[in-house]
């Protein structure tokens, strides 16, 4: 028996809160399906802030241009000054909402820089902006009584009119009707039928061996769409943030982008400060040319790591801009004011994902995405630095008015979903399968895929996550559902999508350098996947 809402919403990130807290303001029902906590997602970990233009030195065009340049040629220009302008009006929810951007003594909020940036345009709560977005959001979902929080529920697919009707002659063009879930305190499958469906569960970090992304970040959204015969987009795009904590272990701690805005300097084991020779921007380049830079670097000198110096600021600056930096580097024995940290890139962010308009539709009726896990054409080849939060608040909000418009319109099925069937399906006995699966799989993307990148190496990748998909498919069919499993299914889906989007490019361009073509095409291009 399915239980039906006017909208769900799959994730619980800046995105998801936003857009659910704005159809439930105009009295529709909403379900929120999160696999985890609600404050486990990308949001709660973004330390640098949100970019907007706030400041009387600053205007849109400056914002849009460096947008633009970020982007190295693909993004969509109206696209970028749609959204960019929409920065200030988004900031002042925020702030409604409770979220406290830090000021200065005078009074004035606080801007920092950040890399791509020609100006202070970065609102931040001091180095934890996600984690104070997300807390208020939060609250407001709480005081709702249209909205149903459904934590510790893994989404598995979305359920479509072409798959519960295509028996049925005549039947209207394809839509979206619900979703199944595993609830994974019951380890039952359960049935939500919906006129509507938001996806919003942020990014495919965990399909690299080395990721500042939290464990949640498997592109669950990407190939639930995927598999519903949407379009994805320019999947090739992985940004690897270039200061991510050294250490020896596969979680990765991250340093903002923000203390290079502050004046902090890499360097590479011999003491020198390289960033120079590649950009004229020196420390303040694009992610994705300070990525390169020290990935040639450490290959050079053999060296595991580069340094980033902030020594150059007493520890009560330092302490007082990045608590949270500052304090979980102390515990590791480095201390900020006297010490250099050991930093080496990291897989961070998707520029690519589930093809939206600005009204974030996607090709499919009644399914919209929103955040990491949407391309709109904001950040083309290359986001530019504390763009995402934004592009989140605004697309959710230009989503919601679009989702409220469809809801006057739309008409609820008159017949019940199909329940999920196991059928004599067992729990499986051989655990192990999966874990050596996704030890190859990380290592697969991060030994062929990562930031610098060929011919050969993509096509060897591909061939080993076609074995991996027979496997996982194989298993999947013949075992009752798990959470486990469901990430890794869709993790194997994911990375054959960046391949298969990574072999068509055939330049260098943003976020995708590969050595068999280093020029740039003279006309840029998306790269495009779908099932049908």
């Amino acid at each position: 028996m399915s239980k039906f809402y006017d909208a769900i919403v799959v994730g619980s990130g800046i995105a998801g809160l936003s857009f659910a807290l704005k159809i439930a303001e105009a009295g529709h029902r909403v379900a929120i399906i999160t696999k985890k906590n609600s404050a486990d997602s990308n949001t709660n970990y973004a330390q640098g802030g949100i970019a907007a233009v706030t400041s009387q030195t600053d205007d849109v065009d400056m914002h849009v241009a460096d947008t633009l340049d970020a982007g190295d040629g693909l993004c969509d220009e109206h696209v970028v000054r749609e959204i960019l302008k929409d920065g200030a009006a988004s900031i002042d929810e925020l702030a409604r909402r409770g979220v406290a951007f830090t000021q200065l003594d005078d009074g004035r909020v606080s801007l920092g820089k950040e890399g791509g940036h020609s100006k202070r345009r970065i609102l931040h709560v001091k180095d934890v902006t996600g984690k104070a977005i997300e807390q208020a959001l939060i609250f407001g979902i709480t005081e709702s009584a249209n909205i149903d929080v459904l934590e510790h529920h893994f989404a598995i697919e979305l359920i479509t009119a072409s798959k519960v009707r295509k028996a049925r002659e005549g039947a209207p063009d394809d839509k979206v009707l619900g979703v199944y879930a595993l609830n994974s305190m019951t380890d039952q499958v359960e049935t939500y039928a919906a006129s509507a469906v938001l996806l919003a569960t942020g990014g495919i970090g965990q399909v690299y061996q080395f990721t500042t992304n939290p464990s949640i970040a498997t592109g669950d959204g990407i190939a639930m769409a995927y598999r519903a015969g949407v379009e994805i987009r320019n999947m090739e795009f992985t940004q690897f943030h270039p200061t991510a904590l050294y250490a020896n272990d596969s979680d990765r701690f991250l340093i903002s982008e923000a203390v290079r805005g502050e004046g902090a300097i890499l360097r590479n084991f011999a003491g020198e400060a390289f960033m120079g020779r590649y950009d004229r921007r020196k420390d303040l380049a694009p992610r994705d040319i300070v990525a390169r830079a020290i990935d040639s670097e450490m290959k050079q000198s053999g060296a595991p790591h580069v340094w980033l110096d902030a020594r150059g600021e007493s520890a009560e600056v330092i302490r007082d801009r990045f608590p949270n930096i500052y304090d979980h580097c102390a515990a590791l024995g480095i201390h900020l004011e006297k010490d250099m940290i050991p930093v080496v890139p990291a897989a961070h962010y998707l520029c690519g994902g589930v093809k939206t308009n600005l009204n974030s539709e996607t090709s499919l009726q009644g399914l919209y995405a929103c955040g990491e896990v949407a391309c709109t054409g904001l950040h083309g080849a290359n986001r530019l630095a504390s763009n995402s939060l934004l592009e989140a608040v605004v697309m959710a909000t230009r989503g919601a008015e679009a989702l409220k418009r469809y809801l006057s319109k739309a008409e609820p099925e008159s017949f019940e979903l199909p329940d999920w069937k196991d059928g004599d399906l067992r729990d499986s006995d051989e655990r192990v399968i999966l874990s050596h699966n996704l030890d190859e799989l990380k290592r697969t993307l991060w030994d062929y895929v990562a930031i610098v990148r060929t011919t050969k190496r993509l096509q060897r990748a591909r061939t080993r996550i076609q074995n991996l998909e027979r496997e996982i498919n194989e298993y999947y069919w013949n075992f009752k559902v798990d959470e486990s499993l469901l990430q890794l299914r869709n993790m194997i889906l994911v990375a054959g999508l960046i391949i298969d989007c990574a072999l068509q490019r055939k330049e260098s361009r943003g976020l995708h350098y590969t050595l068999d073509y280093p020029n740039k095409c003279e006309r840029a291009e998306d790269t495009k996947v779908s099932k049908i």
